[in-house]
Parts: C-alpha cells; sequence; structure tokens
C-alpha cells in the first residue's frame, strides 16, 4: 500500500448538536474527520497514547488506541470494527499543511465504545460526561449517514453531482448548433397520429401543438436526466411559445444523435405492436421508465381514450 500523503480536495465543518467538527474529502474519497476535532468532541487534548496503553492488531501491525478511549475499563468494548478504523491517516488540508485525521466512520463506532461501557456500568464518574456526548452525537450520526453528512458540510456532495452531470451533457449536448438533419422518421409520427386517433398526412407539416409535449414525454424525457432540461435551456421558446431550433440539432453527433436515433427506432416498434395509446404508454414505461417511481398518465385522459385501430 502506498505511503503516499493524500490532498483533501474539500473541507469544512461538521456541526453536531453543540460540537463543530472540523472534516475533509481526500482526492481518492476518503472522508476524514480531523485528529483534534474529535479529541475535542471527547473533552481530550491531543496526545499520544499513554505508556503502556492497549494496543490492537491489524494485518500484523501494531496500532496504539488514542488517548480518548485508551483506559483500561474501555478495552473490552474495542471491537473489530473500531479496531480498524482508528489508525491516524496523514493527509495535506486544502491550505496545504499537513494534518491527522481519522476516518469519520470511526465517530459513531466511539460514541457506540462510550454507550455500551455505560449500560454495563463500568464507566468512571469522570467518563460519564463523555457517554453523555456520546448519546447526543449518535442521535445525528449514523454508520452510513456520517459520509453524507461530510459531504454535505464540506460541498463536496453538490460539486460531485455537478461534475457527473456536467461530464454527461458533455456527451450528449454539443457546443456547437448541428445543422438541421431529418432525425425524426416518417413512421414515427404515422405511428404516432394512428394511436392518437388522427389523420396523418406526409404531405403536411402541419401538426397538432400535441405533438410537441407528446414527443418529450415518449422520446426526450427517456434520454438520460439532464439532457432534456439542457436542451429546453439552449433551445428556449420564443414570445409565440414557439422554439427556433429543432432539439436534435444541440445533440452531439458522436453520442447523443445516435442514441436519440436509436431510441426512436425502438420506440416507433413499441407503437407498431400496440393497438391503442394507452397499450403503448404501458409498453413504454416497462421498456423505459422514468426516473419517478410514479408515473401519472401525462394529459390525465383513460388507457382506451382512442380505441382499437
Amino acid at each position: 500500500m502506498s505511503d503516499r500523503i493524500l490532498k483533501a480536495t474539500h473541507q469544512g465543518t461538521l456541526k453536531i448538536g453543540d460540537k463543530e467538527l472540523l472534516c475533509a474529502v481526500l482526492e481518492d474519497g476518503t472522508r476524514v474527520i480531523t485528529s483534534r476535532a474529535v479529541f475535542h468532541a471527547f473533552g481530550r487534548t491531543v496526545r499520544g497514547s499513554r505508556s503502556g496503553s492497549p494496543t490492537l492488531t491489524e494485518n500484523n501491525d501494531m496500532i496504539k488506541v488514542p488517548s480518548f478511549m485508551d483506559a483500561k475499563n474501555l478495552k473490552p468494548f474495542i471491537d473489530n470494527d473500531l479496531g480498524q478504523l482508528i489508525k491516524p491517516i496523514e493527509y495535506q488540508n486544502t491550505n496545504g499543511r499537513i494534518n491527522s485525521g481519522y476516518k469519520a466512520e470511526v465517530l459513531p463506532l466511539i460514541c457506540d465504545l462510550y454507550l455500551s461501557a455505560r449500560d454495563a456500568g463500568v464507566l468512571t464518574a469522570k467518563q460519564l460526561p463523555l457517554a453523555a456526548v456520546s448519546e447526543m452525537m449518535v442521535r445525528s450520526l449514523s454508520k452510513v449517514g456520517i459520509v453524507a453528512l461530510v459531504d454535505e458540510a464540506t460541498g463536496y456532495q453538490i460539486v460531485r453531482e455537478k461534475e457527473a452531470l456536467q461530464k454527461l451533457l458533455e456527451l450528449y449536448i454539443a457546443k456547437e448548433l448541428l445543422p438541421w438533419a431529418k432525425r425524426f422518421p416518417d413512421e414515427f409520427y404515422k405511428e404516432l397520429f394512428r394511436l392518437r386517433g388522427w389523420q396523418y398526412s406526409p404531405l403536411s407539416v402541419k401538426r397538432p401543438q400535441l405533438v410537441g409535449k407528446l414527443t418529450n414525454d415518449v422520446i426526450y424525457k427517456r434520454l438520460p436526466p439532464g439532457v432534456l432540461e439542457e436542451l429546453q435551456v439552449k433551445n428556449p421558446p420564443n414570445e409565440k411559445g414557439r422554439r427556433k431550433y429543432r432539439h436534435h440539432q444541440f445533440l452531439t453527433e458522436g453520442i447523443g444523435n445516435p442514441h436519440l436515433e436509436k431510441h426512436l427506432a425502438s420506440v416507433t416498434a413499441l407503437m407498431r405492436a400496440s393497438t391503442n395509446w394507452g397499450g403503448f404508454k404501458r409498453l413504454l414505461e416497462r421498456a423505459y421508465p422514468l426516473n419517478a417511481a410514479v408515473q401519472l398518465d401525462l394529459f390525465g385522459e383513460p388507457d382506451n381514450d382512442i380505441g382499437e385501430e
């Protein structure tokens, strides 16, 4: 394993009750709470383990138990999970200084240690306040929730989501407007009109206004999350409610438009296999469900509103 000191990409202050804990996210994604913050949370000054304090063995390494939990009456309550997390991590904070910290997941486990010792009736009078602190913190923490709390405190959660979305949009959304090309085949509109009970003429470019909303629902909304919203920003409607360009002119040639064309072919096939709009929507939701767990019918119409072909 490399001994390279990792850098913090994000850092902040985690507030739990009246405690303020400095925390960070390292470049490999590790969430840490500074050693000083952990010591202060449990009313201890930062120092090493006392002479002759208990040690734990992890991968043949002897790990010293920190002074906030090295009392002899606490030793029986140090389990393997806690033992694996109490090895300090050195990292470089965002100011370039070397800090020491613990993996953030250690905090709820330390709380469990003091609460278990209190339940067993082995805490001294000086240790009882630490159990009270633990009880306060454990109400706000969980072994899973601590990671999310650190991400929120450092701002890493928002940045991570934005970065992931931005990378996806860069694959789908072109930087420059593409020249118009026929992307939606006539068969798509022919099947759409059939299922809606409308008369279709390949010679007419006039279509009911509802066609645009239906196209967004069955095509563009089924592309990756965020793509339609970005297209609507890049291609806003004018004062008459019409858009100057076609959405597909803003999709990339390498990823966006090929995905669009494949999805169009699949949706058209589902239309051909359907005898009415309601049946088609059921097939569509099964094959390409929207993100929401429950989807209401877009226009509040019954499944059999069009009837048989």
